[in-house]
């Protein structure tokens, strides 16, 4: 990638302006939402308008550096609650347990959203099988783990809701992307199974956006372009943008409003549902 702006990802920053503002009285320092993924992108942004409406949320991810830089965030925009940093890995099945216990001493857990995620950009007589696994284990295993040993806690603070991140990939798929399609369409399918055995109190649903700009999406451009022999622009406008009729990608803090909502009170139907955001990607034609 060039130093060049990228175009399409002009949104809206991350500020106390721009965050969805919830009139929900759970949403309080005693409330917990585990956000994963929370040192950058959707994750980081997710986690920061969660304390902006008042939660204390376990922010979760690999990178301490930058679950430090989401406190500091969080800090800077004078969000009410509070992000407490739990680093960790999710491919470690004994540390998944540990992040949920920690999430869970910060007060009563009540909202978990399934926010990391990884990419690969390769066809599949070349897609490496490592890759593959890493994929399903970030992005489907942990989602399912976290949700297990959140479910208990959620049921004893009187209800709760897990939030997962899913994609316009996890509704229709794209080339050179298995694992990302595959996990996409799994973690809705989790989704529905989490709503099927909340019996109402634990409620469950997905978002699914078009391109976000974030580090994930910036960094699969110079892989696609290679693939397809297109220049960089070329994929932005043509590729990631071109089916969609919002010609700009969604903003991390766009995605964030959405669990904002999903987790709140006024979407008390929303279980096992998905909120699709993606400009008309996948239900408008040419």
């Amino acid at each position: 990638m060039t130093d060049d702006p990228i175009p399409g990802a002009d949104g809206p920053e991350l500020t106390a302006a721009n965050v969805l503002d919830v009139d929900d009285d759970r949403y309080a320092a005693d409330s917990v939402a585990l956000v994963t993924g929370a040192a950058s992108g959707i994750g980081r942004a997710t986690a920061v308008a969660l304390a902006a409406n008042g939660c204390t949320v376990a922010a979760t991810d690999v990178d301490a550096d930058g679950l430090a830089g989401t406190v500091d965030r969080a800090a800077e925009i004078g969000a009410d609650g509070t992000v407490q940093p739990v680093e960790g890995d999710l491919t470690d099945d004994a540390d998944i347990e540990r992040i949920v216990d920690a999430a869970a001493q910060l007060g009563e857990l009540r909202f978990l959203a399934n926010v990391a995620g990884l990419q690969h950009v390769a066809p599949i007589e070349e897609f490496p099988a490592e890759q593959y696994d890493l994929m399903q284990a970030v992005m489907l295993r942990a989602p399912t783990l976290l949700s297990k040993h959140a479910f208990p806690h959620m049921r004893e603070a009187g209800g709760g809701a897990v939030g997962n991140m899913a994609s316009v990939h996890g509704h229709y798929t794209t080339s050179d992307k298995v694992a990302y399609n595959v996990c996409k369409f799994g973690i809705r399918g989790l989704t529905q199974s989490l709503a099927a055995e909340g019996d109402g109190d634990v409620r469950a649903f997905s978002v699914s956006t078009g391109y976000v700009s974030t580090p994930l999406v910036t960094g699969q451009i110079p892989d696609t372009a290679e693939q397809r022999g297109l220049t960089e622009q070329a994929v932005v406008e043509d590729v990631m943008l071109g089916q969609s009729r919002t010609k700009r990608m969604m903003s991390p803090v766009e995605v964030a409003n959405l669990f904002v909502f999903g987790f709140s009170e006024h979407a008390k139907h929303l279980n096992g549902g998905d909120l699709l955001f993606d400009g008309g990607m996948t239900g408008t034609y040419e």
